[in-house]
């Protein structure tokens, strides 16, 4: 049985969320009502902010424009975008940092100027506004606590850097490269244009299948934090970092696929492991509403 899409949330708010992530839609469906409200209330204001980068051309104008009204209606002002309205609401309702959704904005805003990242360190600064913020969102939406707040920043890291591997060929088209350049370099590549991926295409997959053994380290650190989540809401979490590994092992076995074609879950695939998830909580919950995790 497939969960209903029945998000009490203005349209506009349902329509951004679900064409922008297939994976992490449909595994929210498998939150309590309560929190799915939530979630689709911070994922369109992400969504939106993103969008506006990752449109070709993009739209640096509208952007601005979307900041500054975040800007002024978070000081008090009027807005009539239901999506602004609604996440100064969820983020007054949870007790989001404000300086959480400034790393947010300025890693939204980094993707209109910056195409190169040259070291790790460079670029997790990057991550920490892009993603590892959207675990503390999170953390927040879920009532979790502070000592959970390192799992879920390394959560939202591990699926980032899943996702720059992922999109390798977007972003070329979109003029971006995230992964380390002098990484890169260190195996003989100058560059992620397919064309010399596939002229060095052993050292492309040892590259690669390097990155991705970096990202199960930081998803393996991650994982420690299921404890923190009740199991009732972990359901949906794991589903998605699920289906990330999976999008990791798709790629390590045949790193160049990222040329060929986006590699992405099936709805079918997601909705099978979240009740496979769901299976799990009921046989292996433990006193305090938790899932103990292997």
């Amino acid at each position: 049985m497939i969960p209903r899409e029945d998000v009490q949330v203005d349209p506009a708010i349902f329509r951004l969320f679900k064409r922008g992530s297939m994976t992490y839609f449909n595994s929210t469906l498998f939150f309590p009502s309560e929190v799915r409200r939530d979630v689709f209330r911070l994922y369109a204001f992400l969504r939106k902010a993103d969008n506006f980068v990752d449109s070709v051309p993009q739209d640096a104008e509208g952007f601005y424009a979307f900041r500054r009204e975040y800007e002024r209606a978070a000081q008090g002002h009027d807005t009539s975008d239901v999506v602004i309205r609604e996440f100064i609401a969820l983020s007054r309702e949870r007790g989001f940092d404000e300086r959480w959704i400034e790393a947010f904005l300025d890693s939204m805003e980094a993707d209109l100027y910056k195409r190169v990242y040259n070291t790790i360190d460079e670029l997790l600064v990057y991550v920490y506004g892009s993603a590892e913020v959207v675990g503390l969102f999170m953390a927040r939406i879920l009532g979790l606590s502070e000592e959970s707040f390192i799992y879920a920043r390394f959560l939202g890291r591990a699926m980032q850097y899943i996702n720059f591997i992922r999109d390798i060929q977007e972003d070329i088209e979109l003029g971006r490269q995230y992964l380390p350049l002098e990484e890169m370099r260190g195996y003989g590549i100058s560059s992620l244009e397919p064309t010399e991926a596939f002229e060095k295409r052993d050292r492309f997959t040892r590259f690669i299948r390097d990155q991705i053994r970096r990202y199960l380290i930081w998803q393996k650190f991650a994982e420690e934090g299921y404890s923190y989540i009740p199991y009732r809401y972990l359901i949906p979490i794991k589903t998605a970092a699920d289906m990330y590994k999976m999008t990791a092992r798709i790629i390590y076995s045949n790193p160049t696929i990222v040329y060929v074609r986006k590699v992405k879950p099936k709805k079918t695939q997601i909705v099978s492991r979240a009740y496979t998830n769901l299976v799990s909580a009921i046989r292996y919950m433990i006193p305090g509403g938790n899932l103990a995790c292997g």
